[in-house]
C-alpha cells in the first residue's frame, strides 16, 4: 500500500501535527520493509518531531537494532537529543536492547550526557531492570557525572525492585550509601535519601538484604526505615533492619511522643513489640511524661506535607483504648501492653 501511494506521488516527508513523518512511525513499529522503502524513496533520514525525537531515537526506544543500522548508514545523527535533552543512548537504555547501546557507542554516543532531570542512561537502565544494558553502561559512565546528577543508579535499581541490577552495581563498586541530592529529595513527601529506603518501601526483601550486606546504613532518612517496616507489619524486614543496627529508639520528626516512636505500630502485635524490646527499646520513657499534669502544648509540623504527617501518626483501637493521629499520645500509659516487661500493673489514664 505504501509503495502504491508513493507511486502516485505521495510525499514521503509529509509531517503530521506532531511533526512526525512516516519514517518515524515505521521505525517505531520495527517495520524494516517500510523504513527501507521510505529511505529509497527520498525520505529524510533524521527529521525531528515537535518533541525532538528522530526515527533513530524511536527505533532505539523500541530496541530495533537493524533499523538503527539502516538509519545510521543513511546519515542519521547518533548524538541527537530530544527537547528535554534526552540522548538517543538514553532512549536505547530505556528499550534495553544491548545491541542498540553497543551500536550507538560505536558511533560516538556519550553515556555521560544527562537529560534535563539529571538522569543518565545508566539510571534508566537500572530503573527498568535491563541487566545486559546496565553491564554495557557501567564501564562507560563517569562517576563524576553520576555525582553531579544527584542520584545513584543504586537508587534506581532499588526503586524499581531489581535486585539483579542492584547486585551488579554493588559488585562494580557503587556506593550503597550515596544519598539523594536535596534537589531530588524535595520531590518526595518524605524527603527520602537512601537507596535502602526505596527497597524497604517496596517491601523488597532481596534488595534490602543485598544493601545491608553491602554496608547500607539503616538510620539515614528523615522517616526511619524501621518505621516503614513496622507500618508494613513485615516481621522479616523488621528483624533484618534491627540485626543491622536500625535504631529501635528513633523519634519521628512529626511525632508528638515523648517516648521512642516505634511503639505506636505495635499496639496490636505482641510479636513486633517483643522484637522492639529484645533490641533495647527504651520502655522507661513510656512511664515518664515531661508535661506531668500540666496542659499539653500544641504541636506543629513545619515543613512536612499532610501526606507524611498522616502516615506517621496512628489510628488504632485496642480494646476500650482508642487513639487517633490527632490525640496527644503521651496521655496514655501503656502498662497493659508492657506488663510483660514490668509485671502486672493497673491501667491508668
Amino acid at each position: 500500500m505504501a509503495a502504491l501511494l508513493i507511486s502516485y506521488g505521495a510525499d514521503v516527508n509529509l509531517r503530521c501535527t506532531n511533526e512526525r513523518t512516516a519514517l518515524h512511525e515505521a521505525a517505531k513499529l520495527g517495520r524494516q520493509d517500510i523504513v527501507k522503502l521510505m529511505l529509497v524513496s527520498g525520505a529524510h533520514p533524521d527529521p525531528q518531531s515537535s518533541y525532538g525525537f528522530t526515527p533513530l531515537a524511536l527505533a532505539a526506544q523500541s530496541g530495533h537494532n537493524e533499523i538503527m543500522e539502516m538509519l545510521l548508514q543513511k546519515g542519521a545523527n547518533a548524538l541527537g537529543q530530544a527537547s528535554d535533552s534526552a540522548s538517543i543512548l538514553l532512549e536505547a537504555a530505556s528499550g534495553g536492547n544491548p545491541d542498540c547501546l553497543t551500536l550507538l557507542l560505536e558511533h560516538g554516543a556519550d553515556a555521560n550526557i544527562p537529560k534535563n532531570s539529571g538522569h543518565l542512561p545508566i539510571h534508566v537502565a537500572a530503573d527498568r531492570g535491563h541487566l545486559l544494558a546496565l553491564k554495557i553502561l557501567v564501564p562507560v559512565t563517569d562517576p563524576v557525572a553520576i555525582k553531579q546528577s544527584g542520584i545513584s543508579p543504586v537508587h534506581c535499581a532499588a526503586a524499581g525492585a531489581h535486585p539483579e541490577c542492584l547486585e551488579l552495581l554493588i559488585q562494580a563498586g557503587f556506593d550503597v550509601n550515596f544519598m539523594l541530592d536535596q534537589r531530588i529529595r524535595k520531590h518526595y513527601d518524605d524527603h527520602r535519601k537512601s537507596a535502602l529506603y526505596f527497597a524497604v518501601s517496596n517491601g523488597d526483601l532481596s534488595s534490602v538484604k543485598l544493601l545491608l550486606s553491602a554496608g547500607a546504613l539503616p538510620n539515614q532518612d528523615p522517616v526511619n526505615c524501621l518505621q516503614i517496616a513496622l507500618r508494613m507489619g513485615s516481621y522479616e524486614l523488621i528483624s533484618l533492619l534491627l540485626r543491622h543496627g536500625a535504631n529501635v529508639n528513633y523519634f519521628c520528626r512529626v511525632n508528638p511522643l515523648h517516648f521512642p516512636s516505634a511503639l505506636q505500630y505495635t499496639l496490636k502485635d505482641e510479636v513486633m513489640l517483643r522484637m522492639l524490646l529484645n533490641y533495647g527499646y527504651d520502655t522507661e520513657r513510656c512511664f515518664d511524661c515531661p508535661h506531668g499534669n500540666k496542659v499539653h502544648p500544641c504541636y506543629t509540623f513545619e515543613g512536612w506535607t499532610p501526606t507524611v504527617i498522616k502516615d506517621t501518626m496512628v489510628s488504632v483501637q485496642y480494646g476500650f483504648m482508642i487513639l487517633r493521629y490527632d490525640a496527644v499520645f503521651c496521655q496514655i500509659l501503656f502498662l497493659l501492653l508492657l506488663r510483660g516487661s514490668y509485671g502486672s500493673c493497673p491501667f491508668f489514664y
